[in-house]
């Protein structure tokens, strides 16, 4: 493994550099498809609750690494990591890829590019 690899994998926590992306509307049309997917939505709790695409899942970053084995992932089933700017979500990427979910990308521009759309969105229900 080159010495790039090693930092790569050591630092996959830093929210810069390059990871696949889809873009909202791309994103968009294969929520209405019939290939699943799983959307995981790296925000924060409070961001998720007051906005977030339908189906998505709530794993906060910090908390990703240490929630992947209770997410019972399917590693042929393409993931979409989902935050504020797409900031958060290259961290997400990396890691996922990392442990094997090799069809992983970020939703380019993240929830700022979904809102931009006016595509759906749902508020979390109160208890």
């Amino acid at each position: 493994m080159s010495v790039f690899d090693q930092l790569k994998k050591r630092c996959w926590w830093l929210p810069f550099g390059h990871v696949p992306e889809i873009n909202a509307d791309e994103l968009h049309a294969r929520l209405t498809g019939h290939r699943p997917l799983k959307i995981i939505d790296v925000r924060s709790g409070a961001e998720w609750r007051r906005s977030h695409i339908p189906g998505a899942v709530s794993v906060p970053i910090n908390e990703l690494k240490v929630r992947i084995a209770s997410l019972q992932l399917d590693a042929q089933q393409p993931i979409i990591a989902i935050c504020l700017s797409a900031h958060r979500s290259i961290p997400a990427v990396r890691l996922l890829q990392a442990q094997g979910f090799v069809n992983t990308v970020q939703l380019k521009g993240g929830m700022l590019a979904w809102w931009n759309k006016n595509y759906p969105t749902e508020q979390a229900r109160r208890k």
